[in-house]
């Protein structure tokens, strides 16, 4: 006779099994503030049965502390964690909870309604298969729920549930719900949404969450538990695309053993089919498919596994596996849609960092081709984009990589946006193509190359970049330093700010996004200026750190020289020998730096020049002293 206690375990491991084996579905709420996102999550849970005694006490004792429903159960508790978030009645951070029924699992996120976070709904989208999207019935379609639309258009989610909730607090009105049901499908049409799903609930008082409400007897849709458990997933369709494996480890755990870990993120691949390793173009033969479990036969979308190869290639984290007879397209220019998710402006021509799957690289975004305004879709002129704005720009990487258009794979199609100072995430994007002039346009072999040049004029190249505010004597000490190195045969170049904007820069303002491009020309001129063998001097404010370190990343190391000339403002405005501070100071002169606009002031610069202690002449040759010290002098 068997024990009580193998029949329970029996019975554990079978639920388990059945646990195991449920599809998973992950799904995302979002819309305008206070449309009800919290509560309806924390109904799912509460109908799911998915909280302990001792969580379901304190819900019933918090929610009288609170006393914003009236005696019901305040549901938005169990997911408003955050004690600001419960403070304000407002869902600050991306709440992701996990909860099963009989026929499925799920992965919800409660996303910010408020537009302060709209980075934060991006988050929550980025791996959802179905979109949830709240309305207030009393309030109808908002910016907010147009804002939020397009982004899951953008996102590619397919699976729609139009919410129209509270309809408790509007007399169970279905004019009030076929009001609203068309507004949003007039909307939804001019964005690619055909199809959605509308549920007319009430979050709060649980009508058509499980069950169909008495309270509606005209709609005859599913409930919203029903919609979620029974919805199909298109997983299908990443399955039936082109192989793709970004890798993410190179996994060696001895020397008999070299395998390329990662997750397969499209289509599906067998040993000894031919693969391609893009970027490099390298092909090998499929050896193995390793996983914890043992070998498989077959890998598909969605698996983490390892793979073998029959050849030693070189292959690093970042590469993409793909099928030689598929692989993916590989390029360094895009169009592409972009978020911005920061509270500083995106800088056309700033230097970024884009990470596209495991690989990341350098990224300058050219001004937007348009942005894109929600509530009408109208195509808006931009030369930025701010917080929470979309736009369409061109991209341009410091090398190739592998890609597909985002619709056909958000794994190899979508990206993040990093700055590269604060390494914070400020933008996420969908690529659509590669542009034609990353195809055709190569890199030209030249064989009287940079050491060259450098060795006919018997130097070694640099670049001195003077950097402080107007009026703190940039352009006077490197005009002294370039004399002094003329007088010593060395080869020079001066390049002065208000010399350049007469005729390279002429067509730029003074705008932050103006002058980060004017940088960026300067640096890239400066970059030319070494290759043929010069000591370059460069004079200009060049406000922004980020744009100074891009410049040093264009030369060598130990080639680029930051000269910081430190004057106080109020010293640089007494000088004043052009007359810009008087003019910023009246209004007449807009974006001054020290004014109204910032100067970031170098951390580590090569050399100081306090301007308040030595003379110009001093400073000049306290400068050639370093060049000679660091051997920027010696003759070649």
């Amino acid at each position: 006779m068997a024990h009580v206690s193998d029949l329970i375990s029996e019975d554990i491991e079978q639920y388990l099994k059945a646990h195991q084996h449920k599809s998973l579905l992950r799904f995302i709420t979002c819309g305008s503030v206070d449309d009800g996102k919290s509560t309806l999550i924390g109904r799912l849970l509460y109908e799911s049965k998915m909280l302990f005694e001792d969580q379901l006490a304190a819900l019933e004792s918090d929610s009288k502390k609170v006393g914003t429903q009236g005696g019901e159960l305040d549901f938005a508790l169990l997911v408003d964690g955050l004690a600001a978030e419960r403070e304000q009645g407002i869902t600050i951070d991306v709440a992701y909870r996990f909860f099963s029924t009989d026929r499925r699992k799920f992965i919800v996120a409660d996303t910010p309604g408020h537009e302060q976070y709209t980075r934060n709904m991006v988050t929550g989208a980025s791996t959802a298969d179905v979109a949830i999207l709240m309305i207030d019935a009393r309030k109808g379609v908002l910016t907010q729920t147009c804002r939020h639309s397009y982004l899951v258009s953008l996102i590619g989610i397919r699976q729609v549930v139009l919410a129209i909730n509270k309809l408790d607090m509007v007399g169970y009105s279905k004019e009030v719900f076929d009001r609203i049901v068309e507004e949003y499908r007039a909307f939804a049409k001019q964005i690619g949404i055909e199809q959605f799903v509308a549920i007319p609930m009430s979050a709060l008082k649980g009508d058509n969450i499980t069950a169909p409400s008495e309270n509606t007897p005209w709609y005859h849709g599913p409930t919203l538990m029903g919609f979620l458990e029974t919805v199909e997933i298109d997983n299908d369709v990443v399955q039936r695309g082109a192989f793709r494996m970004p890798v993410q480890w190179v996994n060696r755990p001895n020397l008999d053993f070299r395998g390329f870990s990662g997750r397969v993120v499209g289509g599906s691949i067998k040993p000894g089919q031919r693969i391609r390793v893009l970027p490099s173009g390298r092909e090998s033969t499929v050896d193995r498919i390793v996983t914890f479990d043992g070998d498989l036969d077959k890998a598909v979308a969605g698996q983490s596994i390892t793979i073998t190869l029959r050849d030693e290639i070189d292959i690093s984290r970042g590469d993409v596996l793909s099928t030689s007879e598929e692989p993916a397209p590989v390029a360094d220019q895009f169009e592409a849609n972009i978020v911005w998710m920061s509270d500083e402006p995106m800088l056309p021509g700033r230097p970024y960092l884009m990470k596209l799957g495991a690989r990341t690289v350098g990224l300058t975004v050219s001004a937007p081709k348009y942005k894109v305004n929600v509530n009408t879709m109208e195509h808006l002129a931009a030369k930025t984009l701010e917080l929470n704005e979309i736009g369409v720009c061109n991209l341009h990487l410091d090398q190739a990589v592998a890609f597909d258009p985002y619709e056909a794979n958000r794994d190899t199609g979508g990206f993040v946006v990093i700055d590269r100072l604060t390494n914070a995430t400020v933008g996420a994007g969908m690529l659509h193509f590669a542009l034609r002039r990353s195809q055709n346009i190569h890199w030209q072999a030249i064989e009287v190359n940079r050491d060259a040049h450098a060795s006919l004029k018997g130097q070694k190249p640099a670049v001195l970049w003077f950097t402080g505010l107007s009026g703190a004597g940039k352009s006077t000490i490197a005009n002294l330093v370039e004399k002094k190195l003329h007088t010593l045969g060395r080869h020079t170049y001066l390049l002065d700010g208000d010399n350049v904007r007469h005729g390279l820069n002429k067509d730029l303002g003074f705008t932050e996004a103006d002058r980060v491009e004017n940088i960026r020309r300067v640096g890239e001129v400066s970059r030319l200026m070494v290759d043929a063998g010069l000591i370059t001097l460069v004079s200009f404010i060049s406000p922004f750190r980020a744009e100074r370190e891009m410049a040093r990343s264009l030369v060598g190391s130990g080639e680029f020289i930051e000269v910081f000339v430190d004057t106080p403002l109020g010293v640089a405005e007494k000088r004043d020998p052009k007359g810009l501070y008087k003019k910023a100071r009246r209004g007449d002169l807009k974006n001054f730096t020290g004014i109204d606009s910032p100067y970031e002031a170098p951390d580590n610069p090569e050399l100081r020049i306090d301007t308040t202690a030595v003379t110009a002449a001093d400073a000049a040759e306290q400068i050639v002293e370093y060049l000679r010290a660091n051997g920027i002098l010696e003759v070649l």
